[in-house]
């Protein structure tokens, strides 16, 4: 099936009760557990929503297995703690949401857990492995800069070096990429961006194959991360639309980046459908569609005045969502970090993070110009 079938079909479970369309929910927290097969409980990842929409993750992201959780953070430490301990040493590239940094900073320390970030070439993440390295983590395209990582190349590097590679999938979707295709062992998703897509839902996915599944969900089942059914439905709800709505965002967004880069009043633009993004040519490898999140740096007016000239695009926190929000992540999504470590990779007071809606471009563009000249 193609994608757009697979959004609808996939995993949807059937109600022999109705005959309904949808998959029921089941609300349940209790379930009989004499001649099953195993213990059904909603903290085991196993209760009939989850899995419904496990399924259809795993058809889109072409994975065996994987688990819901109750956000993309629970799901990427839960995927790094299953298989780190003490002395283990992990490779993640500088340019990553500014949660996982910080979970990284703040937690890995005292569990003796060492670490090391670097630039997202290849070439500095295989010069980074030790003999002791387990995961290597990436994050392409990434937030906030869009910074394009070679999928096909990290994944090789952790084969050679008998570690893990991890990816948060989350502004590609699964739509635009498929990094298991390339050799990636864990994907993951902030699932409250766009498989949510509607703003309203705070949930999170890892996707992998079965027998890593497996691990992970040992530890998930101790951390407690999972998901409640009435979420996995809306999640499931939502998915149905992800290709149609991602196809827009994709349009829309490269429409509004090269009008950015025309404006004046704009440093620079970072979108890798843009001819001129270092990463252009490695997305076009590993991409279909360039995705809906885009930066730029103002010249001016300043970021605050211009924040509030708009009046279409709202200033919000988040992503992923049918409307356009912008926000400025040194105030936000990478508050955590110090001011120094934002200077580094290149993250100015000036800069702001697009993500566009699915509105007509021409009113977006129309509510832009005008913050611009006020």
């Amino acid at each position: 099936m193609q994608k757009n079938t697979r959004c609808v079909h996939s995993g949807t479970g059937k109600d022999p009760l109705t005959r309904g369309l949808n998959t029921p929910i089941f609300t349940s927290s209790s379930f009989e557990y004499l001649d099953t097969a195993e213990n059904v409980y909603p903290r085991y990842f196993n209760v009939p929503n989850q899995k419904s929409v496990v399924e259809k993750l795993c058809a889109l992201e072409n994975a065996e297995d994987g688990l819901l959780f109750s956000s993309g953070m629970a799901a990427i430490s839960t995927a790094m703690l299953a298989f780190l301990s003490s002395g283990d040493h992990v490779v993640l590239q500088k340019d990553i949401y500014g949660g996982t940094h910080h979970f990284v900073t703040a937690e890995f320390d005292r569990f003796g857990i060492e670490f090391t970030f670097v630039n997202n070439e290849a070439a500095d993440i295989e010069k980074a492995v030790q003999k002791n390295t387990k995961i290597i983590y990436i994050e392409t395209p990434s937030n906030p800069l869009l910074l394009v990582t070679d999928i096909a190349a990290t994944a090789q590097i952790a084969q050679d070096n008998n570690a893990l590679s991890v990816i948060d999938n989350t502004f590609a979707t699964p739509i635009n990429q498929n990094p298991m295709d390339l050799g990636i062992d864990i994907v993951t998703h902030s699932g409250t961006k766009y498989l949510g897509g509607h703003s309203d839902l705070c949930c999170g996915a890892v996707l992998t194959r079965r027998d890593l599944a497996g691990k992970i969900g040992a530890t998930a089942a101790n951390l407690g991360g999972s998901l409640n059914a009435m979420t996995c439905y809306l999640l499931e709800r939502s998915l149905k639309t992800l290709g149609l709505r991602v196809d827009k965002h994709n349009r829309n967004a490269q429409i509004m980046a090269e009008h950015l880069q025309k404006d004046a009043c704009i440093q620079k633009v970072f979108y890798p459908g843009l001819e001129n993004h270092p990463g252009h040519a490695t997305a076009k490898k590993q991409m279909r569609g360039f995705g809906g999140m885009l930066a730029f740096e103002l010249k001016s007016p300043a970021p605050d005045r211009f924040l509030k000239n708009l009046q279409v695009i709202t200033p919000a926190l988040s992503l992923g969502g049918v409307e356009t929000i912008i926000c400025s992540p040194a105030t936000t999504s990478h508050q955590k970090i110090t001011a120094a470590e934002r200077a580094e990779l290149g993250i100015t007071d000036n800069t702001l993070r697009l993500s566009v809606g699915i509105e007509d471009p021409e009113d977006l563009i129309a509510d832009i110009d005008r913050a611009l000249s006020n």
